[in-house]
This record gives C-alpha cells, structure tokens and sequence, in this order.
C-alpha cells in the first residue's frame, strides 16, 4: 500500500467515524450494556417536587414574549413551585417593560448590554430554588418538559439534564428547514445512547437545566455557554442526561445563509470550548466521558472537516493513477465526491426556488456545516467573534 492510500484511508476513516461511526459503535456498546445489566432503568423518585426556576436570558425579544410566557403558565408543574426570571440586559425595544407587566415574572434589567452569558452570570445571583432550567424566548416548550426534567433529578448522580431541540417540519421547508431539522434527529439518537452508555456531551441551550449549586461562573467572552456549563458539571462527576419527551420547539433558520451565520459562531464557540476544557481531553481521568467527548464534539469541531477538505485532492490523485474512466475503486471514490458536492450545489440552486427536492438539501446542510467549521476556525483565530449574540432570522412557522 503507497503512502498516498495510507493517508487515503485514514481521511476516510475518520470521516464514516465522525459522522457514522460513532453512532454504530455507540449503539452496539449500549446494546452489550443492556445484555450485561438488562433494560433496568434507574429507580427515580416520582414524588421529587423541588421549587424550580426557569431562566431565560433575552436580548430584544418583546415579539415573543406574551407567547412564551403563556407557553411558560401552560406547563405542567405545580404554579407555587415554578418561578420565572427574566434577564433583559441590554434591551431597548420594550421588553422588560411589557415583562414587568405580569406580576409572576421576575424582570432583572441592566441598560448595559454584556452578552447572554453575562447575563447568565448575574442572573445566576438572584435564583434560590434547587433547580434551574434554561430556556430561550424564542422557543416553546413542551407541557411535561419541567416535570420530565426534574424527574431526571431525583437521581443525585445526575447534575444536568438536557431537553430536545425540535425543528418545525413544514412540506415547503427550505434547505435549512429540512437539513436541519434531519440533523436533530439524528443528534436525538446520538444523546439518548450517550446517556444510556454514561452521559450526555453537552446540553442544548434551548433546553436545560441544572442543579443551582453546580453552577460556576463562566468567563464573560465564553461564546457556548450552554456547553461549557454542562461539560463543567460533568467534570465535576456528575452525569448529563437527557429526555427527548422534554422539549423546546422553534422554527429552522428563515434560509441557509442565516443558518451559516449561525453555525459559524458556534463552530468559533465550539473551538474555544475544546480549548478551554481541554483537561476533558484525559481519557485517563475522565475515561468513558472523554472517549463520548472526542468521538461526539471534538472530531466534527477540529480535524474531521480538514479531513474533508484533504480527502479531495488525495482522492483525485488516486483515481488519477488508476485512471480516471477505468472505474477502479478509487475512482469510483472520486466520482462520488464529485456527485456528493454536485448534490451540495444543486441544493444550493434550488434553495429558494419553487423546485424543491429535499434530498438535495441533505447534502447541501451537510456541506455547509463542514464549511462553518472552517470559517469558525478562522473567526476564533482572528479573536473577531463578539460574545453578543446575533439572533438568526427564523423562518414563519
């Protein structure tokens, strides 16, 4: 074998383990776990009631707020025992005022605008309840989320629980609708077996909850707050699992270049996160936690889209040597790329036409990922990407 089929297959062995992979062999390790130790789940404690504090940091959110807090009123969990905090910081365009006219939420304003984990950071000081839960404005929750969520808690060795991230499906979604809306379902899958194997690595920030004690301040230019939190009461020995039953619903990006602008600051947060929680990289410390860890975040985030980007001249070269339109494996390889980035474009062209072949847009979402990874890089690099966030326009539901 050459050294360039060597490189060949290391490219390609990381790339089906990224993104294939690991959800096989994860799969087969919580099947053995099962054989081993049956389908018991753990005993959880139904009676396990605490006070609960749903946390939602906002940055101009006045249209959604009248719907969230209704949504908020309509969950299930007893009304006494479920208080809601508000943290507006920044605000101009009337949300903490139309806030303040509900007399149960909680409304903590500061005119100055310090990003969204600034105002977890102070937002923090005010909760006394055992639990909290994060939320977004912008997102509606299901009626048993927090009874669901909390229910999780009753076991002590659980510090975080993560709710599902849902994606309205709509017959005319666009490409970043349908890709995206493909993509959590699959990431479902991915956490429900990382928790049934050890743990959750990392919660979704349209749904989560900790216990109030775990919380640490994070540091004010953190860009996934979500993340770093979770990871960091998982450091601390406690597991993050994870209810797809508890769930936070919103609508894709309004069309995939708002969905790249998202994606490219949590690719930049993403980089920052495997920095800053680099001690997590211990497998000899942290064992099962780390192996979830590399083979779930930290490969999609570092080296698997440069395997990508590598994987095409290599397997040009290759089919090259074989010849080109001999058809030989690698050039079969090659064809496929070619076919698979084909794909990419058309889905690109036919984005916001009236032709629209949702299996094109499979590739184009999965493309523009990978390409948000890049440019995340480069944005964390340059240090140009600002803690505050920019809110993606979402399509109409």
């Amino acid at each position: 074998m050459s050294f360039l089929q060597i490189i060949f297959w290391i490219l390609v062995f990381m790339v089906v383990y990224t993104y294939v992979g690991y959800g096989i062999l994860l799969y087969i390790l919580v099947k053995i776990k099962r054989v081993f130790r049956g389908k018991r789940k753990p005993v959880l404690d139904e009676s396990y009631e605490p006070e609960v504090t749903l946390f939602i940091a906002a940055y101009n959110e006045k249209e959604f707020v009248e719907a969230k807090i209704r949504n908020s009123r309509e969950l299930e969990y007893p009304k006494e025992k479920l208080h809601m905090i508000w943290v507006t910081d920044g605000s101009d365009d009337g949300t903490p005022e139309l806030l303040r006219s509900f007399n149960d939420v909680d409304v903590q304003h500061l005119s100055e605008r310090n990003g969204k984990i600034g105002a977890m950071n102070r937002g923090m000081r005010f909760v006394k309840t055992p639990i909290v839960i994060f939320s977004d404005a912008n997102t509606m929750l299901g009626k048993e989320s927090v009874r669901r969520m909390v229910h999780l808690f009753s076991n002590p060795k659980v510090g975080c629980v993560s709710g599902e991230k849902r994606i309205f499906n709509k017959e005319n979604d666009t490409a970043s609708g349908a890709g995206e809306g493909l993509y959590w379902k699959y990431e479902s899958a991915l956490k429900k077996w990382d928790a049934e194997l050890y743990s959750v690595v990392g919660a979704a920030g349209e749904l989560f909850g900790i216990r109030t004690a775990l919380y640490r301040e994070v540091e004010k230019d953190t860009l996934l707050d979500d993340f770093i939190i979770s990871l960091r009461v998982a450091q601390d020995g406690y597991t993050i699992q994870y209810d797809p039953e508890a769930y936070a619903i919103e609508t894709a990006s309004a069309n995939v270049k708002e969905e790249l602008k998202r994606k490219i600051r949590i690719s930049a947060g993403g980089i920052q996160s495997v920095v800053r929680l680099s001690s997590l990289l211990n497998i000899f410390k942290y064992g099962l936690l780390s192996f979830q860890y590399v083979s779930h975040r930290v490969l999609r985030w570092t080296i698997t889209p440069l395997c990508l980007v590598i994987l095409i001249p290599v397997g040009y070269m290759l089919a090259y040597q074989e010849g080109m339109f001999d058809f030989g494996f690698y050039s079969i390889i090659w064809w496929l790329q070619v076919l698979f980035y084909i794909a990419a474009l058309t889905g690109w062209f036919l984005e916001n036409r009236s032709t629209r072949i949702k299996i094109l847009f499979v590739p184009y979402y999965f493309f523009i990922m990978n390409l948000s990874v890049v440019l995340g890089f480069f944005r964390y690099m340059k240090k140009t990407q600002s803690v505050n966030w920019e809110r993606a326009k979402r399509a109409t539901a």
